[in-house]
């Protein structure tokens, strides 16, 4: 199965890193994130990737490019002009790196790729800045048994600070509960199955995924949530990439199912 991952933003909100970068380069560990992200996909099976690039694409291009020198040891004859590669990495991927423009949105950066997409099989999709432990066969499962066009994961990311109860004017703490999940709202975690189908819905570059189709789907009753309780997490700012980088420096990474 194919998967699709959105690669092309600016990450205004990650700017002390992007602004040389992009952000599914931004490293967790020695890794950038998309790395990550296409480990726990080739995990499942899931080998085939078509990367949508946009913002400084070409760094994406030279990343896996130079995969193989980045991640073995070599030998270099210079009197042949040859290389040899010691202990290559055995990651069996094919990455297809698409051009989808520099200000093209989530939507129209689909709708660029769907020549690369087989018509008839769904292809799952995501985004180049969130990990988490998602099964990705019970995923693809959920998608099929409910027969929609399009699966979305939910998830209900970690509150940002400690949650207390008061009561009244009474000045003791009640409970305290140290970054709960927020307020029980779900939100969108990315994970997407989706059938070819789907990209009808989208008009051009400027159509917004998250938007017109998604709303679309949900009024043609065809958008079903595949709830995750597990591990999820975003890296959106400086301050999500602290908190991914500790909990892998500490052998603690919850999204580390290979």
């Amino acid at each position: 199965m194919k998967v699709v991952i959105l690669a092309g933003g600016l990450g205004t909100r990650l700017s002390e890193e992007t602004s040389v970068l992009p952000k599914p380069l931004v490293e967790i560990g020695s890794e950038p994130i998309i790395w990550h992200i296409m480990k726990i996909f080739a995990r499942f099976g899931a080998k085939e990737f078509i990367v949508c690039c946009g913002y400084k694409g070409f760094l994406i291009k030279k990343y896996f490019q130079d995969y193989h020198i980045r991640n073995s040891s070599v030998t270099f004859d210079l009197s042949r002009s040859t290389a040899q590669y010691i202990d290559e990495p055995r990651d069996d991927w094919r990455v297809t790196l698409v051009d989808t423009g520099l200000n093209t949105m989530t939507g129209g950066r689909l709708k660029r790729i769907r020549r690369f997409l087989d018509d008839d099989e769904p292809f799952l999709m995501t985004y180049g800045d969130g990990v988490g432990n998602i099964d990705i066969t019970d995923l693809l499962s959920f998608h099929n048994a409910q027969g929609k066009l399009a699966t979305v994961t939910a998830v209900q990311p970690t509150g940002r600070f400690g949650a207390m109860y008061l009561a009244g004017n009474d000045p003791t703490v009640h409970n305290f509960h140290e970054k709960p999940n927020g307020d029980g709202t779900w939100v969108n975690g990315g994970f997407f199955v989706l059938q070819p189908e789907v990209l009808d819905l989208i008009d051009g570059d400027a159509t917004i995924w998250e938007h017109d189709p998604m709303r679309k789907l949900t009024e043609k009753g065809e958008l079903v949530a595949y709830r995750h309780h597990g591990f999820w997490h975003p890296m959106d700012t400086l301050r999500d990439k602290t908190v991914l980088n500790d909990l892998w420096n500490a052998g603690d990474a919850p999204w580390r199912v290979w």
